[in-house]
């Protein structure tokens, strides 16, 4: 199985000086837990993630001051559609992340997160209900 066949095409595109609340709302309202950080200036590419918000805010910091490049990843990891889900996962593993930006000739074309791997390769409902005790 390849990435192209777990990633998620639902890619929340966000700048550099979005607030980590607009953020936050944005990938609540998505449903997503990472949004791709394009910097038009630099031709850049980040990812804000859930986890990011979370380290701010446990940090103290205000989300409506706190801007999505100062919490953002730079040192990405990209991921091609045709890399296997072991390829992605050997990424995640070996550089400590839970998701990858997904390119094609350079463009954002989705997102592959450790979940969407465990769901290729489990037979679980995505959503089971929880067992009577």
């Amino acid at each position: 199985m390849h990435v192209r066949d777990a990633m998620s095409t639902v890619v929340l595109t966000i700048g550099p000086t979005h607030t980590l609340r607009q953020a936050a709302h944005l990938m609540a309202a998505r449903g997503v837990g990472a949004a791709v950080v394009l910097d038009t200036d630099t031709s850049g590419l980040g990812i804000l993630t859930e986890r990011d918000i979370l380290n701010s805010l446990g940090a103290g910091e205000n989300p409506d001051r706190e801007t999505a490049q100062t919490h953002t990843t730079s040192d990405v990891v990209f991921a091609s559609p045709e890399w296997t889900l072991d390829e992605a996962a050997d990424a995640m593993v070996h550089g400590g992340f839970r998701h990858l930006i997904v390119l094609d000739d350079l463009e954002p074309v989705g997102i592959v997160s450790v979940r969407d791997i465990i769901r290729c390769r489990t037979t679980v409902p995505a959503r089971a209900s929880a067992v009577p005790a």
